[in-house]
């Protein structure tokens, strides 16, 4: 694949070469008319299995749920990208250069990389989006529906409007993002006026509005798990996320709490956000993350493991995912703080966004493997996470498993 961003007269030219794969049997949705199928899952050559979906399944809630509870354990909207992804560039593009990236993929991100989060770690989830009328929204559909076993019964295709696309280049550890997108046009029916009953929701804060739909999750007995992206204003004004007040949980990173603590320090930013929400989670990048029970004053600490980052794009996501998911079963704050951050390590071995987030039986593969591992203490990580020994289904795989590589077009293979 070959992508050209425009600099001031000039461009940067990047190419991305996978390994050659073959594809697997069509998706049961079917192809466009004049096209190649919708998306479907692919496997290295190398003869190895692939993981291409939710492998050895776990639900999370087993003990918990009851006839009478609600369909749906976790809601969320919000907008559906296409991403591009560029891995092993040696450094950052060069204007009036072309580069060649090691690595690539392509997958549904935005609110996607939440879903997909909380699907892989056997949450049923349902999701309200807007989606293109074009390949790349066919394509993002059929992923997350037939591939992730995501809900988009209150989604919605958007005539004429085509899917917002982000690039993401991934080089020394860090990333940079390019994206065009426009808003998607009114569409009746496009959103629920009421979400539907659930467990949780998530939502994404933006200073100085409201979104109805929070208020009336967490009026409907959902616990609202909330993150916030940076203000462009710099006015950094608490007050100013008025959905903060519905919300059981808020997990900020530290840059973000501190900025509307007023604090300098993150573990007092957390400690001054208890005061406004159930759980305050402040993530630490390197050093892990901090987290406060504002009803019961716990606190909770736990390291980053440390692994080698192939592109951190989506581990925020993943992190909440892994939050939510030890909140709604009940576990303990520290236990769901190391859950989280689990997650979320094993989420930047991957390629980014939607295509990283771990299933159960990466993180059963990860756990067989690292007990093992002469350079890790085992006495430490059983006592970190040996609530996970109840959880992990037997790994059906060594570690480090190979995933397949999604993207757009794959041809079915001729029939033998």
């Amino acid at each position: 694949m070959w992508v050209t961003i425009g600099l001031e007269g000039d461009r940067v030219g990047i190419k991305g070469r996978n390994r050659r794969v073959h594809p697997a049997s069509p998706s049961p949705s079917g192809t466009l008319s004049g096209s190649a199928p919708r998306c479907r899952s692919a496997a290295p050559t190398t003869g190895e299995p692939a993981v291409t979906e939710r492998d050895n399944d776990v639900d999370p809630l087993v003990c918990l749920r009851e006839p009478t509870d609600p369909q749906c354990d976790v809601f969320l909207t919000g907008t559906v990208f296409l991403d591009i992804i560029f891995t092993g560039l040696d450094s950052a593009p060069v204007r009036g250069t072309e580069s060649w990236a090691r690595g690539m993929g392509s997958s549904p991100g935005g609110v996607a990389n939440m879903a997909t989060a909380l699907a892989r770690l056997g949450l049923r989830t349902s999701l309200a989006a807007a989606f293109g009328d074009d390949h790349y929204g066919e394509y993002c559909w059929d992923a997350l529906e037939q591939g992730e076993g995501i809900d988009l019964s209150l989604s919605r295709t958007v005539p004429g409007w085509h899917s917002p696309v982000t690039v993401s280049m991934a080089y020394e550890g860090e990333r940079t993002m390019v994206s065009h997108g426009h808003a998607a046009p009114p569409l009746d029916g496009a959103l629920p006026a009421y979400p539907p009953h659930a467990r949780a929701a998530v939502a994404s804060l933006v200073p100085g509005r409201s979104e109805e739909w929070v208020a009336r999750a967490a009026g409907s007995g959902a616990k609202v798990f909330a993150d916030v992206g940076w203000d462009d204003t710099g006015r950094w004004d608490l007050a100013g996320l008025t959905d903060l007040e519905h919300c059981e949980a808020f997990l900020p990173n530290a840059a973000e709490a501190m900025r509307y603590t007023r604090t300098d320090c993150p573990r007092a930013a957390a400690r001054a956000l208890a005061d406004k929400v159930r759980y305050a989670v402040v993530t630490l990048g390197s050093e892990g993350a901090y987290a406060v029970d504002g009803a019961t004053g716990e606190t909770a600490e736990v390291p980053a493991i440390q692994v080698s980052a192939l592109d951190p794009t989506g581990a925020g996501d993943v992190f909440v995912a892994g939050f939510v998911t030890g909140t709604l079963a009940g576990w303990p704050l520290a236990d769901r703080l190391a859950f989280a951050g689990l997650t979320a390590a094993l989420s930047v071995q991957e390629f980014g966004g939607s295509l990283s987030a771990p299933t159960w039986g990466e993180i059963a593969a990860w756990w067989q493997h690292v007990q093992g591992h002469e350079c890790q203490d085992p006495v430490a990580l059983r006592e970190r996470y040996a609530f996970l020994e109840r959880l992990l289904p037997a790994p059906g795989r060594p570690w480090p498993l190979r995933r397949a590589v999604p993207t757009i077009g794959f041809r079915a293979a001729p029939a033998s």
